[in-house]
């Protein structure tokens, strides 16, 4: 069975105690998808210059932000890697002439491990990271995807992590909420339903509020990692809510996988 492709808005990493309205949805979720032999995730707390794969049998629970409560510390996902998948990963970005380095340090950073809590709260399912590289081209993202989709039927469920609209400055800011974080969202949608992977791609010059949605746009470049790895293929919204007045937790399902299906 072809697994579908996820984008999560990890938001803030106090999500990890603050479900909201995403958290049991991702709950939901995972209960209802077919078990994935391990889950990819990029998320753009790794980015590098080149692409990188996670090749670790134990990856450490990486507490990778500073000033939060003593509780979200104290927080562990200790669910085992797949280095075996981690090869699988690597030869299939080698056949679309993209090379990808084994990686054998570090561990799951904060938007991979935060959404993963809601998503398989047993962390028994094994989980890697690919590398996000640092680029500001979103077709360079959907390549990846693309190349990487025929995992979706050998069993690894692929998640792009980041978050709808991401503003820090205005977060920390406490700057004016004023209901355009909801109007890009809308318009994000709005093209997902309508199968517009162009004018998604092009989302900087056509959709409102793009700027002050992503003054830089990593969190919104795993977006593109999902849909990449979709194909042509409906979608399921996940009304995440607005968290702080800024920060959208949309999230979506791509080509989701019928009721009937999993029955």
């Amino acid at each position: 069975m072809k697994l579908p492709t996820l984008f999560i808005s990890h938001g803030s990493p106090t999500f990890a105690l603050e479900p909201g309205k995403l958290g049991p949805q991702l709950g939901a979720l995972g209960a209802r998808l077919p078990r994935p032999r391990a889950v990819l995730v990029m998320s753009p707390h790794w980015m590098t210059r080149a692409v990188e794969v996670q090749a670790l049998s134990a990856p450490a629970t990486i507490h990778d932000f500073g000033g939060f409560p003593p509780a979200l510390y104290a927080l562990a996902y200790p669910a085992p890697g797949a280095p075996e998948v981690a090869a699988e990963v690597r030869a299939l970005l080698a056949r679309q002439g993209i090379s990808a380095a084994a990686s054998t340090t570090g561990g799951l950073d904060h938007g991979a491990w935060v959404p993963l809590m809601h998503l398989y709260p047993a962390a028994d399912v094994p989980v890697l990271q690919v590398s996000q590289p640092a680029t500001r081209d979103p077709r360079a993202i959907f390549a990846l995807g693309e190349a990487l989709a025929p995992l979706r039927e050998a069993g690894v469920l692929l998640v792009g992590s980041g978050t709808l609209t991401h503003n820090l400055y205005e977060f920390r800011s406490g700057a004016a909420r004023d209901g355009y974080p909801a109007e890009f969202a809308a318009w994000v949608w709005q093209r997902i339903a309508a199968g517009d992977v162009d004018g998604l791609l092009d989302y900087r010059a056509q959709a409102p509020h793009a700027v002050r949605a992503h003054p830089t746009d990593e969190h919104l470049m795993p977006l593109f990692f999902a849909l990449g790895a979709a194909g042509a293929a409906p979608a399921e919204r996940l009304d995440g809510g607005i968290s702080d007045g800024i920060l959208s937790m949309d999230s979506f399902v791509f080509d989701p996988v019928r009721e009937e299906a999993t029955a």
